[in-house]
């Protein structure tokens, strides 16, 4: 496809652990009259599936796809862009960019102690997508003194 057509920016962001955006900018050189489409797969053998639920800018152009009960079991989800423009083929992408935002820790509990003018916190990771490691998670805990 023509130089600049392709598009850029490209992220996935996982959300409320099954849900997903991904999101892009049309290329520089890409006009009004380019359509682009996403398709994707979790694993190397599966076939691509297609968005099903495109998001537009003003133009009617795919900018974005939505997704509802997205699993990720492997680590690894595979992306491709590509597009046309009368029927020209528009350069693709292809490759994965892949964002979680977390859920908050489950189930904290809070013991202080006046005796010993001490607290003990206790929590368990976050539900997500597809990290189920818990030495990947780190935890930063605030007091503040009130």
């Amino acid at each position: 496809g023509m130089n600049g057509t392709a598009i850029e920016n490209f992220v996935c962001v996982i959300f409320n652990v099954s849900f997903m955006n991904c999101t892009w900018h049309a290329g520089r050189n890409a006009s009004g009259d380019t359509q682009y489409f996403l398709y994707w797969k979790t694993s190397k053998k599966e076939d691509f599936t297609g968005c099903q639920n495109y998001i537009k800018d003003n133009y009617g152009r795919h900018t974005g796809c939505r997704f509802q009960n997205v699993t990720i079991e492997n680590k690894r989800a595979y992306f491709l862009v590509n597009g046309s423009r009368n029927g020209q083929n528009i350069q693709s992408i292809s490759g994965y960019i892949l964002v979680e935002k977390l859920t908050p820790p489950l189930n904290v509990t809070v013991n202080c102690t006046e005796a010993s003018h001490s607290c003990e916190i206790q929590w368990q990771p976050p539900r997500t997508s597809h990290v189920k490691r818990r030495a990947c998670f780190k935890y930063e805990i605030v007091i503040e003194n009130k």
